[in-house]
C-alpha cells in the first residue's frame, strides 16, 4: 500500500453483487473540529477521482439536531434517480446515526450500490468495500456495543460459542497494530500493562537491528528526542519509539525496562559500533523520579552482562520530584555496572544528551544557554534553601534592596481567611490573577496542597483555592499547609452549594475520570453565569464528548483549557492543578514572579520543560498554558495567543505545536493579517514521522497527521512564512529566545525588574524523609508482614507461593507466629488443635457469653469480644500454664510423684488436670488423638511421656483427674518446640512465656464463638433473660435459703 509493504491476514469472503456501473456510489463520514461531515458522489468505484471536488457535502455541526429526511435529500441527491431517495435517505440516516452511536470517527463505502427497483422488489443497498475508524478512547461507553457487533451470532457465524464468560455480550475490540507491521509479543506485553495502569506505558519497535534505543518519560519529550535523533541523521537506527508516563509504580518501570533491554540486548552479534541507551525525559509535574528510577536500575543491574557484551553506552537526562535521588542512583550504578553512564538534570537542555551521545560532542546549544542565563546548576534546591548553600544566580536584572529577617512565627498553627463576600474580585476579562478563586472538583488533595503552597511563596492574600467538590463521602473539612501554619478547606457533595457559599469563585479544575469527566462538565457549564474557565484533566475523553464540551462552553462563553492537559500557571497569580511540579521546580524556574514571555503548548510534561528554558534564557515566564494533548482540545493555540497579544504586561509569545491538527494556520493568519503584532516564536515537534515507513502514534491522542498539511515541516514551513521567528531545530529554541529577549531589552520593549528574594519553600516532613533530609525513629516495628511491594509478604514468603506451595493454615500461622516455615507434621499438628479447640457446646462460658450477645441484638464483633473475653485460667487458659508447670517440673529432674506432692503442699492446682465429665474409663477422645498423632509423627514426647505419669498418680486419687484436652495441646507443644529443630531453646521458651499457646485456643474457640453467633441470628432468637427459679437470692434474713421470687413480693418490698 504505497511505499509499504505488510502481510495481509485477515480475508473477507461476500457473495458477487452483479450490479452495472451507474449503480455505484460513494459516501464518507469524517468528522472535525466543526462537527461530522457527510460526502457523496452519484459516481463511485475505483475510479472515482478527487472525492473532495466531486463530492457534495452535508455538515452536521456539534450542537444541530439530528438531519432530517429533507435536509438529506436536498444536500445528497441531487444527481440521484428519484426512485432511489427513499431507499438511500433511509440508508443514510441509519449509517450516521450508527456512526454517532458507535463513536466513530471516519467512515468510508466505495462502492455503495444501490439496484434499481423492479416491479416486484424496491431499490436494494449493497456496501461492497468499507474502510472505518473508531474512537478507542471511547471503548469504556461504546465497548459493550462493538463487543454485539463482534459476537460471532451476530456475524453470521454459526454453531461457535464463547469460551469463556466476558465483561460484554461479545469479544472485546482488538485494535491492530498498523499496516506493514505487525504487533510483536513485547509490544503487545506492554500493551497489557499499560492496560492494567492508570499510568501509560507505550512502545513501538521501528527496527529491531538498530542501535539507537530510547526509554523516554513523557509524550511530548518522547517526540523531541525522536526528533533530535532523526535531525542528525539517524532516523535509520532509531530502534523503538514509546513512553511511560503518569506516575508508573517502580515495579511497572521495571517491566518496562526490563522488555527494552531483553530486545536491545538479544542479537548474538554485538553491533561493532556498540550501542546507545537514551534514557531521557522532561521535569515531571508529579512523578517520583526516584521511584521510576528505581525499576530502571533493577532492569539494568538485572542485564549488567548483555549490556557489557553489547558495549551499549547509557545517556540520562530527567528532572522532577526527586530526581536528584534518582539520578544519583544512576550514577553509583555506572561505578559498578561495567559501561559508561553520564547523568543530566534540568541544568541541561532536555535534548542536549542526544548529540553528546550519538556524536561524542554537545551542541552550541549548551554553551549559548549557560551564557544567557549565568546560573550555575544547583544540586538540590531544597537541600540549598535548609542549608543556604543556593548557587544558582537568576538572569541578569535590576537588583531590589533585601527585606527584613522575617517575624516571629506565631503560636497559632491555623490560618484564618476573609470570608467569601470579603475578598475582592478581579477582572472576568482575564482568567488568572492574583485574585482568581477556584473549585477542586474531585478528591485532589496533593494537588490542593500544590496549589496553596505556590499561592504561599506568591504572597497571595487568600488561597486560590476556595472548597473541593466531591460527590461521595457527605460534607466536611480537610486540613491543609498554609506555610507551615495549617488552614481549613470545605468539601462540599454539590456545586449548587459551593457556588452559593463561594461566589467570588469563577474557575473550576475538573479532575473526574474520563468517564464521568463529560456529565460533570455538562453540570459546570450550567453555572456558566459564575463558573467562565473549566481546566479539564482527564485523558481518555472521547472525542464525540470532547467536541460537544467545547461548543457548549463556546456557546456560554466559558474558557475550556483541555482535556489532557496538566494546566497552566500564570507566575505570582495562579496555578492549575500539578502544573510546574514540586515547588524546587517552581523555584528554579522563577515562577513566583512575572516574567514577559507567554506560551502555549500542548504537552503537560514540555510546559514544565519551556518554563525552564525560559526563565534561563529571559526573565522569566509571564503565563503559560498546556491545552492538552487531545485532537480536540477546548480552548487551542489562537486562543489564548489573543489573550496574551491583548494583554500589555507580555512582551513575547512563545507556540509549542506538534504533528497532529491544523490549529497553528490560524495563528499563521492571524500574523499575516497584523492580529498578532508581539514577537512569536513558534516550534512543531514530530518532524521525525517523516522518516517512519509505517503510521506511528506518538504520544499524545491528537499527534497523528491525517494529511500533508497536518505534518510538523509543514507546520513549520508556514509558521516560517508567516513571519513567525522559527528555529532551525528544537534544540535552536533556547538561542532563538535569548536573541529576541535581548533585542527586545535593547529596544526598550522589555525593561529589567528588581528580582525579588527567593522564597523560602515549605517543605512536608514525609517529603523531607523520601529525599534524605531528616530522619526519625519509626512508630511500629514488623517483623512478621510486608504489604510494601508488588506482592504481599509472608515472613518473607510471597503471598502467591503461599497458594503454589499450598501450605494451608497452619503453614500461614507458622509464618505469621513464628517467622519460620515449621515442618509439615507441624503445620498438621497446628491446625489439629485448631479443629479440636473450634468449640465444646453452648454451655461453656465464652459460647454461652457469645449467645447472651447476640440475643442482645449486638453485631458479630461485639458478640466475639464477649465471648472471648471469659477466656482465662478457668477458662480456655490452661494451656500456657499447663505447659510452664509440667515442663519447669520436668526440667527440675522432679520425678512426677515430687510434683504432685509439691503441688498439694504449695495448695496449687495442676494446670491441665482433671475434667468435669471425662474421666479414666470414659476418656477425652480429643486427647486420645492428638497423642496419637504425637507418638507417631513428633520426634520425641518427653514432656507428654512425664505427663501421662502424672495422669497415672492423679488418676488413683480420683478417676476423673485425667490430662485433659488444654493439658494436652500445652504439653505436646512444649515437646513441638523444643525438639522440631525449628527453634533454639531460647525461642521456645519465649514462645511460652509470651501467650503463645493460649492464642491458639483464641484462635481456634473463634471459630466456634462465630458459629454460635451465626446460628443464634438465623434462628432468630430475642433477647435472653435468665429466669428467677435459676438465681438464689440472698435477701436480709434469709441469707442461707434459696427462694423463688414473685414479681408481687418484689413489689409489696418496694
Amino acid at each position: 500500500v504505497d511505499s509499504v509493504a505488510g502481510v495481509l491476514k485477515t480475508f473477507l469472503v461476500e457473495p458477487f453483487i452483479p450490479h452495472p456501473s451507474n449503480t455505484e456510489y460513494y459516501i464518507c463520514i469524517n468528522s472535525d473540529r466543526e462537527g461530522d461531515n457527510i460526502l457523496f458522489t452519484h459516481e463511485g468505484g475505483i475510479d472515482i477521482g478527487d472525492v473532495d471536488a466531486k463530492a457534495v457535502r452535508l455538515q452536521v455541526k456539534v450542537q444541530d439536531a439530528f438531519p432530517t429526511a429533507e435536509a438529506i435529500r436536498s444536500a445528497l441527491l441531487v444527481n440521484v434517480p428519484e426512485s432511489k431517495h427513499d431507499v438511500l435517505i433511509d440508508f443514510i440516516s441509519r449509517l450516521y446515526a450508527v456512526y454517532i452511536d458507535l463513536h466513530f470517527t471516519y467512515l468510508e463505502i466505495n462502492p455503495l450500490v444501490v439496484l434499481d427497483p423492479t416491479e416486484t422488489e424496491p431499490a436494494r443497498v449493497y456496501y461492497l468495500d468499507l474502510a472505518a475508524k473508531l474512537d478507542q478512547t471511547a471503548e469504556f461507553e461504546a465497548g459493550p456495543k462493538w463487543a454485539i457487533a463482534r459476537a460471532p451470532q451476530n456475524i453470521g457465524i454459526a454453531g461457535v460459542v464463547a469460551s469463556a464468560t466476558g465483561a460484554d455480550a461479545g469479544p472485546g475490540m482488538e485494535f491492530p497494530a498498523p499496516f506493514g507491521r505487525d504487533l510483536t509479543k513485547e509490544e503487545a506485553y506492554v500493551q497489557e500493562l499499560d492496560s492494567k495502569t492508570g499510568a501509560s506505558l507505550k512502545l513501538t519497535i521501528l527496527n529491531k537491528d538498530g542501535r539507537i534505543w530510547t526509554m523516554v518519560a513523557g509524550g511530548g519529550a518522547s517526540v523531541v528526542y525522536s526528533d533530535a535523533i532523526a535531525a542528525l541523521g539517524q532516523a535509520d537506527e532509531l530502534a523503538n519509539y514509546g513512553e511511560y508516563s503518569g506516575a508508573p509504580t517502580e515495579t511497572q518501570t521495571y517491566e518496562y525496562a526490563k522488555t527494552i533491554l531483553d530486545l536491545m540486548t538479544r542479537s548474538p552479534v554485538p553491533h561493532p559500533d556498540g550501542k546507545v541507551l537514551i534514557i531521557g525525559g522532561g521535569i515531571a509535574n508529579f512523578t517520583n523520579v526516584a521511584s521510576t528510577f528505581k525499576g530502571i536500575v533493577r532492569a539494568l543491574t538485572e542485564f549488567k552482562q548483555p549490556l557489557i557484551a553489547h558495549k551499549v553506552r547509557i545517556f540520562v537526562r530527567r528532572g522532577g520530584p526527586n530526581y536528584q535521588e534518582g539520578l544519583r542512583s544512576i550514577r553509583q550504578l555506572g561505578e559498578s555496572l561495567g559501561v559508561e553512564i553520564r547523568v543530566f538534570g534540568p541544568e541541561t537542555h532536555i535534548t542536549e544528551i542526544v548529540p553528546l551521545a550519538l556524536t561524542g560532542q554537545s551542541s552550541d546549544n549548551l554553551a549559548a544557554t549557560a551564557a544567557a542565563s549565568g546560573a550555575s546548576p544547583s544540586g538540590n534546591l531544597l537541600q540549598d534553601q535548609l542549608l543556604g548553600t543556593n548557587s544558582n544566580i537568576g538572569t541578569p536584572v535590576a537588583t531590589a534592596p533585601t527585606s527584613r529577617a522575617g517575624t516571629p512565627p506565631a503560636v497559632d498553627r491555623m490560618t484564618y481567611f476573609p470570608d467569601a463576600d470579603k475578598i475582592e474580585g478581579h477582572d472576568s476579562n482575564v482568567p488568572f490573577t492574583s485574585k482568581t478563586r477556584s473549585f477542586i472538583y474531585g478528591m485532589q488533595p496533593r494537588a490542593v496542597q500544590g496549589m496553596l503552597d505556590f499561592d504561599f511563596i506568591c504572597k497571595r492574600e487568600a488561597p486560590s483555592v476556595a472548597a473541593m467538590i466531591y460527590p461521595f463521602g457527605g460534607a466536611h473539612v480537610q486540613k491543609f499547609y498554609w506555610g507551615t501554619k495549617e488552614t481549613l478547606l470545605p468539601v462540599f457533595t454539590t456545586l449548587e452549594e459551593a457556588t452559593a457559599k463561594f461566589p467570588d469563585v469563577d474557575t473550576v479544575v475538573n479532575f473526574a475520570s474520563c468517564r464521568s469527566v463529560y456529565q460533570s462538565t455538562v453540570d459546570l457549564l450550567k453555572h456558566s453565569d459564575q463558573i467562565k474557565t473549566i481546566a479539564i484533566i482527564a485523558e481518555g475523553v472521547p472525542e464525540r464528548r470532547a467536541r460537544q464540551i467545547l461548543w457548549e462552553a463556546k456557546a456560554k462563553n466559558v474558557l475550556v483549557i483541555g482535556p489532557a492537559t496538566v494546566g497552566g500557571i500564570k507566575p505570582g497569580c495562579f496555578k492549575i492543578g500539578n502544573t510546574g511540579g514540586m515547588m524546587d521546580n517552581i523555584v528554579s524556574s522563577k515562577l513566583y514572579r512575572a516574567g514577559s514571555v507567554a506560551y502555549v503548548s500542548k504537552s503537560g510534561g514540555m510546559s514544565n520543560e519551556l518554563n525552564n528554558i525560559i526563565s534561563r534564557t529571559t526573565d522569566g515566564v509571564y503565563e503559560g498554558v498546556a491545552i492538552g494533548g487531545d485532537r480536540y482540545p477546548g480552548s487551542t493555540f489562537i486562543d489564548h495567543l489573543l489573550r496574551y497579544e491583548q494583554d500589555p504586561n507580555c512582551k513575547m509569545l512563545v507556540l509549542l505545536g506538534e504533528v497532529g491538527g491544523v490549529e497553528e494556520y490560524r495563528v499563521c493568519e492571524a500574523v499575516k493579517n497584523g492580529t498578532i503584532r508581539k514577537p512569536v516564536i513558534a516550534w512543531c515537534i514530530g518532524t521525525c514521522a517523516k522518516m517512519f515507513a509505517t503510521e506511528v502514534q506518538f504520544g499524545h491522542a491528537g499527534a497523528l497527521a491525517q494529511s500533508d498539511l497536518e505534518t510538523a515541516d509543514a507546520k513549520n514551513k508556514a509558521l516560517r512564512a508567516a513571519g513567525i521567528i522559527v528555529p532551525d531545530t528544537f534544540e535552536k529554541l533556547p538561542l532563538v529566545l535569548n536573541q529576541t529577549f535581548q533585542s527586545l531589552v535593547k529596544k526598550g520593549v522589555i525593561q529589567p525588574k528588581p528580582e525579588p528574594e527567593t522564597p523560602k519553600i515549605p517543605i512536608d516532613y514525609s517529603w523531607a524523609q523520601e529525599l534524605g533530609l531528616v530522619r526519625k525513629p519509626a512508630s511500629f516495628v514488623s517483623t512478621i508482614c510486608d504489604d510494601r511491594g508488588q506482592e504481599l509478604l509472608y515472613a518473607g514468603m510471597r503471598i502467591s507461593d503461599v497458594f503454589k506451595e499450598d501450605i494451608g493454615i497452619g503453614g500461614v500461622l507458622s509464618l505469621l507466629w513464628f517467622k519460620r516455615r515449621l515442618p509439615d507434621y507441624a503445620c498438621k499438628f497446628i491446625e489439629m488443635v485448631l479443629m479440636l479447640t473450634a468449640d465444646h457446646g453452648p454451655a461453656v462460658s465464652g459460647a454461652h457469653n457469645t449467645i447472651v450477645t447476640a440475643r442482645a441484638g449486638k453485631d458479630l464483633v461485639s458478640s466475639l469480644c464477649a465471648g472471648l473475653l471469659t477466656i482465662g485460667d478457668r477458662f480456655g487458659g490452661a494451656l500456657d500454664g499447663a505447659a510452664e508447670q509440667f515442663s519447669s517440673a520436668y526440667d527440675k529432674s522432679l520425678t512426677p510423684r515430687e510434683f504432685v506432692t509439691l503441688m498439694r503442699k504449695q495448695n496449687k492446682l495442676i494446670l491441665g488436670i482433671g475434667h468435669k465429665i471425662k474421666s479414666r474409663t470414659n476418656p477425652d477422645l480429643r486427647v486420645e488423638i492428638i497423642k496419637e498423632y504425637a507418638k507417631k509423627h513428633f520426634p520425641a514426647t518427653p514432656v507428654l511421656d512425664y505427663a501421662l505419669q502424672v495422669e497415672n498418680i492423679t488418676t488413683s486419687k480420683k478417676d476423673n483427674l485425667i490430662l485433659n484436652v488444654d493439658g494436652a495441646i500445652g504439653i505436646l507443644f512444649v515437646d513441638l518446640l523444643r525438639h522440631s529443630g525449628a527453634f533454639t531453646r531460647d525461642e521456645a521458651e519465649e514462645y511460652i512465656k509470651i501467650g503463645t499457646l493460649n492464642g491458639l485456643f483464641v484462635l481456634g474457640r473463634s471459630i466456634g464463638f462465630i458459629g454460635h453467633y451465626l446460628d443464634q441470628k438465623r434462628l432468630k432468637q430475642g433477647l435472653y433473660r435468665h429466669p428467677w427459679d435459676d438465681i438464689s437470692y440472698l435477701t436480709p434474713g434469709n441469707e442461707l435459703g434459696r427462694t423463688a421470687v414473685s414479681l408481687d413480693s418484689i413489689n409489696k418490698k418496694a
